[in-house]
C-alpha cells in the first residue's frame, strides 16, 4: 500500500480538485482522505454518502454547576481568555473562548466547575461515485488540534486501506505548512506539490520543500495555470531542477475547470472529459503512478 499526499503552500491553486481528479482516476482502487479539515471542501466535488459517523472529541473545556456556584468571580478574575460570562447571577462558559486550560477549576472553592472533554467535530466514513471509500471530517467553529483530527482521518483511511486490500491512500492535505500539513506527512511516500506560478506560489513551494526535506520525503510539483505568467513558470522549473524536485506536469489556465467545480463534478467528467486539461491530468496521474510502481496495479 502506497500513500500520495497532495499540498500547496496556500489555498487557491487547485490542489483540491487535482486530488479530486486522481480519486477518480484510480477508483475503486484507492482510499480517499481529506486531511484538509480546517475548510474541507472535496465533498463538493465527490458527493460523498457517508455510511458511518463518528463524534471526535480533543482537549477539554470548562463547565460551570450553576446549583453549587457561589458567585464569588474568582473564576471570572482569573480567565484570560474572557470566557466566563455571568450576568451576575448564572455563570456560563463561552466554549469558542475557552482554551481549556483548567485555572478557573482550580480556583474554584466550592468545585462547581470541571473540566469535560471538548466536542471538537466529526469524521465521517462515505461511499464516492468511482465506488472508493472517502474518509473525511468537519472541524467545529473556534476548535483547535486540527492536527489530532487529520491523523484521526488518515490512521482510518489507512486502516480501511489495509483491510480491504487497497493499493493506495490519496490524501488531500491543507495548505501551508502548519501543523495539520505536519500530521498528515507522517507514513507518506510520495508528496505532490500544487503550485502557480506567482512570486507568492514560488515563495510558498520553497518553504513546502523545506518542510519536507526534514522529512526526507520524494516529491513532485505541478504548475496550476502555468501559461498566465511564462516567467515565473519558467524560474519555478528551474528551482525544481536546482532542488531535484520531480517536474510532473503543467497545467493550462481553463475556465472549464471552474464550470465543472460550479456543477459538483471534476474536469475528468462529463462534459469535459475531453478537454486538453483532463488529457494532462490524466498523464500527469500515469507519471505518478510511475514514480511509485502503481502503473501494473
Amino acid at each position: 500500500m502506497k500513500e500520495i499526499v497532495v499540498l500547496s503552500g496556500k489555498g487557491g491553486t487547485g490542489k483540491t480538485s487535482l486530488t479530486a481528479s486522481f480519486a477518480l482516476l484510480a477508483g475503486s482502487s484507492a482510499v480517499v482522505a481529506d486531511c484538509d479539515v480546517d475548510a474541507s471542501d472535496m465533498h463538493l466535488l465527490l458527493a460523498p454518502v457517508a455510511e458511518r459517523e463518528e463524534m471526535f472529541y480533543s482537549g477539554k473545556e470548562a463547565v460551570i454547576d450553576n446549583e453549587a456556584c457561589i458567585s464569588c468571580n474568582r473564576c471570572l478574575e482569573v480567565c484570560h481568555f474572557d470566557a466566563v460570562e455571568t450576568d451576575g447571577t448564572l455563570y456560563e462558559i463561552n466554549s469558542v473562548n475557552c482554551e481549556g486550560c483548567s485555572y478557573c477549576e482550580r480556583v474554584c472553592p466550592v468545585d462547581a466547575i470541571t473540566m469535560k472533554p471538548s466536542l471538537a467535530g466529526d469524521w465521517y466514513v462515505s461511499k464516492i461515485r468511482s465506488g472508493a471509500r472517502m474518509v473525511h471530517a468537519r472541524l467545529g467553529i473556534g476548535a483547535e488540534n486540527s492536527g489530532k483530527l487529520v491523523a484521526r482521518v488518515k490512521n482510518e483511511a489507512k486502516d480501511i486501506a489495509s483491510k480491504d486490500s487497497k493499493a493506495l491512500v490519496l490524501v488531500d492535505g491543507s495548505p501551508g505548512i502548519g501543523c495539520p500539513v505536519v500530521s498528515s506527512l507522517s507514513g507518506a511516500n510520495y508528496i505532490v506539490i500544487v503550485t502557480e506560478p506567482t512570486i507568492s506560489g514560488l515563495h510558498d513551494l520553497k518553504r513546502l520543500r523545506e518542510l519536507i526535506v526534514k522529512f526526507r520525503l520524494p516529491s513532485g510539483c505541478i504548475i496550476n495555470k502555468a501559461d498566465l505568467n511564462s516567467g515565473y513558470t519558467d524560474e519555478i522549473q528551474k528551482y525544481l531542477k536546482h532542488e531535484k524536485m520531480d517536474m510532473l506536469g503543467t497545467l493550462p489556465y481553463d475556465e472549464k475547470i471552474t464550470s465543472a467545480m460550479v456543477q459538483g463534478k471534476s474536469i475528468l467528467e462529463e462534459p469535459y472529459s475531453g478537454s486538453e486539461t483532463a488529457g494532462i491530468i490524466r498523464e500527469i496521474w500515469q507519471n505518478i503512478q510511475f514514480k511509485l510502481g502503481l502503473d501494473g496495479e
